[in-house]
């Protein structure tokens, strides 16, 4: 959600901007701009209502060979999507990106009578806050301090100002934000991702630091402007992670990398011969492992319904353990009992979801353990549980997540096995799921092999639709809201899901010519239930598209019947052919697949 980009060094800064930019779009905006300077305080400004590539188009016409500057894609909050309304924000001689929300900045706003305001952010009440304190006897950075004292919110901000036009002042509270260190030259970022190619080491700011950079030096200071030590950490720099390589969109490359990047995450971690699994980084001893009497599991999205499908397992798994899983939003602001003995799971693809990074202080500061289960490193998240998995899934640019699900389900039940082993639980199922685990890179490549023609053939059947309903039972449940969840996401087709037990209970209401059905029908127990509420859609006229791991006769309008050696792991396979069939129907409609309209990657205010 929104990026920044800043440069100061000795190239001209206009074009590493841009590129910058273009690494973080992903995230999802509706306008960008960038702010640059020379040595003398002469200034370029550039924004557009639209794409970075507008952006691109422009500076390529202009000869601009300053080298310090900083850019900015923003996702509305506050004012329509408009150039007034884009970033840098310019009050005086202070130019200012930001992301996050200033809860009070309309009280802010009515103190600065002297400022004409031209955009209805809140951005650029902050801007001019800041340039209120900047008087002849105060340095940019002292300016920026004493402003963010009367603030209210979430901030990731970075200043740059004609007065000293050779350093950028940059601070956060609740937005990420990331140093990397060059030579004779530093670049600031949102997320790593746009210093690719540029830098391999990097100071991730904590909350309630500021930096001042400068060419040569980085300097981090709290809110008091007391100094303290930065650490310097290392970063992947792998441009073809963030690349199409030939794929028509990142959504279609991450669906079908996840063969490789499932490997990644099972690597090191599960003996496939012995049938157990071992975990490093948990920062938990076997004692505290047997001890747990009650897991929550935190997340929102995606990261939510991998829990929940998590849950099932950890539930066959931990059998003397209660297993809760909770939407992040809600339970922030819930009064919740935690009981003793209590491990928190903080699930987040991009670590810095803002729901769930205040549950993992909340919970943090009423004594519960907590473990990330997160595939950004260096995140915010990742630094401040107490220990954590990291999924190890690699950047995952387009909006709608699905590498990183599979991934995380994954985690979770070896964290699951891990818990187990400790108490000597469930024996039997424990060396059952392990061996599932280690050949669920194999069924998901051998999926994607044999049944993508068939899945896209049956996708373009649907894809006039503007109504959905998705239902399972057991562990196809969150599957089907998982499903659902992608399926409106990039085809804005109006998808819900439901448990197929329910289905009496409201939802077959709705079953008309205006809808289509997705029913997962999982071999086992209740296979004959799920068939009986298929034929209950059946006989109302529905149209069914049935994905089942069984022999069994099923009557719909269309079937994906999936051959695999899976039986307990078998919903993580379906869900992939679940994501498969949402970019079908999504390609079909001519969407933006990878960055979906109101969308952001990573949701860093509430």
């Amino acid at each position: 959600m929104c990026g920044i980009v800043g440069y100061i060094g000795k190239k001209p800064a206009n074009k590493i901007l841009v590129d910058g930019l273009k690494r973080l779009e992903y995230r999802g905006y509706d306008s960008a701009g960038i702010v640059t300077l020379d040595e003398n305080g002469e200034v370029k400004i550039n924004k557009v209502k639209g794409k970075v590539a507008q952006l691109d188009d422009e500076i390529a016409e202009q000869a601009d060979k300053n080298s310090i500057g900083i850019g900015h894609t923003r996702w509305a909050t506050h004012g329509e999507p408009s150039v007034a309304n884009a970033h840098p924000h310019k009050a005086g001689e202070i130019f200012l990106v930001h992301n996050g929300i200033i809860e009070n900045y309309k009280e802010l706003k009515a103190e600065l009578a002297d400022h004409k305001f031209v955009s209805d952010t809140d951005t650029e009440v902050l801007a001019a806050l800041i340039n209120s304190f900047y008087d002849e006897k105060t340095s940019l950075f002292d300016a920026v301090r004493l402003a963010l004292k009367k603030v209210v919110g979430t901030f990731g901000i970075a200043v740059v100002s004609t007065r000293e036009p050779n350093e950028i002042i940059t601070a956060r509270l609740g937005s990420p934000l990331i140093i990397g260190l060059g030579d004779n030259e530093n670049i600031l970022a949102s997320d790593a991702s746009a210093l690719f190619g540029l830098t391999d080491k990097a100071i991730y700011l904590n909350d309630g630091e500021m930096a001042k950079i400068t060419r040569e030096d980085v300097k981090i200071y709290d809110l008091n402007g007391s100094e303290i030590v930065g650490k310097i950490e290392k970063i992947d720099t792998n441009l073809a992670a963030i690349q199409k390589n030939g794929y028509a969109h990142f959504l279609l490359k991450e669906i079908m990398e996840q063969p490789e990047t499932l490997n990644a995450t099972l690597r090191g971690r599960i003996d496939a011969m012995k049938k157990t699994v071992k975990l490093g980084g948990l920062n938990l001893s076997e004692k505290d492992l047997k001890n747990v009497q009650h897991v929550v599991i935190v997340g929102c999205g995606t990261a939510y319904y991998a829990g929940l499908l998590a849950s099932y397992y950890l539930a066959e798994l931990l059998p003397d353990v209660t297993i809760e899983v909770v939407v992040a939003s809600e339970f922030r602001y819930k009064k919740s009992f935690l009981p003793k003995n209590s491990v928190a799971l903080i699930v987040s693809q991009s670590g810095e979801t803002a729901d769930t990074l205040a549950c993992l202080r909340e919970i943090k500061s009423r004594g519960a353990k907590t473990i990330g289960v997160v595939n950004a490193v260096g995140s915010t998240i990742a630094r401040e549980v107490d220990g954590g998995i990291y999924v190890h899934a690699g950047p995952e640019i387009s909006v709608a997540s699905t590498k990183a699900f599979t991934s995380q389900v994954s985690a979770m039940i070896m964290l699951g096995v891990s818990m187990a082993q400790t108490r000597e639980t469930a024996e039997d199922f424990v060396e059952k799921i392990v061996a599932e685990l280690a050949i669920l890179p194999d069924e998901i490549k051998k999926l994607l092999n044999k049944y993508v023609a068939e899945i896209e053939k049956i996708a373009t059947k649907y894809a006039k639709y503007e109504h959905a309903i998705y239902m399972g039972r057991d562990t196809a449940f969150p599957t089907a809201l998982e499903g659902a969840l992608k399926l409106k996401e990039i085809s804005y087709i109006d998808a819900n899901g439901y448990a197929a037990g329910e289905l009496k209970h409201g939802p077959l209401a709705l079953v008309d010519d205006r809808f289509f059905e997705v029913v997962m029908l999982l071999e086992g127990n209740l296979l004959d239930k799920t068939i009986s509420n298929l034929s209950e859609v059946n006989a109302r006229g529905g149209h069914v598209f049935a994905i089942t791991n069984s022999d069994k006769e099923i009557t719909a309008e269309s079937i994906l019947r999936v051959k695999t050696d899976l039986k307990i792991l078998t919903p993580i396979l379906l869900n992939v052919a679940q994501q498969v069939f949402a970019y079908y129907i999504a390609v079909a409609r001519e969407n933006d697949v990878d960055q979906p309209r109101n969308l952001a990657k990573s949701v860093t205010v509430e």
